[in-house]
Parts: C-alpha cells; sequence; structure tokens
C-alpha cells in the first residue's frame, strides 16, 4: 500500500506503519525526523504523525519529559488529563510530564501533526 500521497514532501519509504499506537485505534503513520542520540540538550525527538480517518493514538503517559504537539492540517479530538477537546490545524498543545493524553481522528480525513518531545532541562549542560 502507497502512503506517498499522504505527505506529499516525503519519500514514501520514510514512513512507517503503527498499529495500534499506546492503545490507539488502527494504524498510523510515522517518521522520527529528528533525533539527538547520546546528545546533552532537551530535545529528545520530533515526529511526523500521519493519522488517517478513524483513527487514534491511545491515551498514555511519558515519564520525566513532555511533549508538544503542532496540528499541521485536519481536525481530531485530543484528551489531556481527562479533558477533551477540539483540535485543528495551526493547534499547539503543550504537555506536561507526567500528563495523559491521547488523539484520535473521527473525521473522513487525514490528520497531520509534529510531535515534539522534550527531555528534563536539567540534563543540559
Amino acid at each position: 500500500m502507497s502512503h506517498a500521497h499522504l505527505v506529499s514532501n516525503l519519500h514514501e519509504g520514510l514512513l512507517r506503519e503503527v498499529s495500534g499506537d499506546h492503545g490507539g485505534l488502527g494504524t498510523i503513520l510515522a517518521h522520527r525526523v529528528y533525533r539527538a542520540d547520546g546528545a546533552r540538550g532537551p530535545i529528545a525527538f520530533v515526529d511526523l504523525v500521519v493519522l488517517p480517518p478513524r483513527t487514534s493514538i491511545g491515551l498514555h503517559r511519558h515519564a520525566d519529559d513532555e511533549e508538544t504537539y503542532v496540528i499541521l492540517s485536519g481536525r481530531g479530538r485530543m484528551t489531556l488529563d481527562g479533558e477533551e477537546f477540539d483540535v485543528r490545524e495551526g493547534d499547539v498543545i503543550p504537555n506536561r510530564a507526567y500528563g495523559e493524553h491521547g488523539l484520535a481522528n473521527d473525521s473522513d480525513a487525514e490528520l497531520r501533526l509534529l510531535v515534539f518531545e522534550v527531555g528534563p532541562l536539567g540534563d543540559v549542560r
């Protein structure tokens, strides 16, 4: 199955399928576009995530780091610490360390987002 049409500026071979991410529904697509392996600094990774229609990233938590979601296109429904709200293109949603969060795409169009994970700032030297 070709996914090149989903993210036109990325080679389709870069996207990987992730089934039931964090217990979610359906198969999403993800590509890690940066990782500071072994480097000291606050950025752990930046992922491009594509949620096709009727897919979701299930509720989950991350210890000792924070994530920021940037909605690039589409619409969805986010859960953050028990509160549900709509998200759409241009929204920036921060998530604190240990915060419970998840994201669903209940629409008929794909939802694209960037996820930045920021590690503990105390590790920066």
